[in-house]
């Protein structure tokens, strides 16, 4: 066998390897964070303290911009993010809304309980289907939806220290 014919498949590996490296060097908010220009569902959610009242985000519910966090006490991520969530509904009084995401209400309030509650008001989407129709890929996402009622930023996956950033400034508008 020639020599060139052994080293052709290592140098098509060491390529992909490295075509690999750069994709994962690239920064995290390209991947996770972006802005949006469509209208939030459509829709009210139950809420959990009171299933008989319910909750729509389209208009969201007051006249300024408000965050939508879908959450589950079972996702290991959301427990992560949950100090974010409070330093902004601290900052972002009246602004910070949840939406327990395929998520038992008693566990949901357990999480709640255990955490501490930064949420404004809670809907539950006992089936999923509200989250899917905001556009959700998997628990946690955040929205920011904008008094008409646009979703203006989405975040995917847990929100830390500079997604928190991005979210605090769409809240002021």
């Amino acid at each position: 066998m020639k020599r060139w014919q052994a080293i052709l498949p290592l140098a098509a590996l060491v390529g992909l390897g490295i075509l690999g490296g750069v994709q994962l060097m690239r920064p995290a908010e390209e991947s996770f964070t972006a802005k949006a220009d469509r209208i939030a569902p459509d829709r009210s959610f139950p809420l959990l303290d009171d299933a008989n009242q319910s909750i729509s985000f389209d208009p969201p519910p007051d006249d300024q911009p408000v965050m939508v966090n879908l959450f589950a006490s079972w996702c290991a991520p959301c427990r992560a993010e949950h100090g974010d969530i409070t330093r902004l509904a601290e900052t972002h009084p009246g602004q910070v809304y949840g939406l327990a995401y395929k998520d038992d209400p008693e566990a949901t309030r357990g999480f709640l309980a255990e955490l501490g509650n930064p949420f404004e008001q809670i809907g539950v989407d006992r089936d999923g289907q509200g989250g899917l129709d905001f556009g959700l890929t998997g628990v946690p996402e955040t929205f920011v939806i904008s008094p008409e009622g646009r979703i203006i930023l989405h975040v995917r996956g847990p929100l830390d220290a500079e997604r928190a950033r991005q979210v605090s400034a769409a809240l002021e508008g």
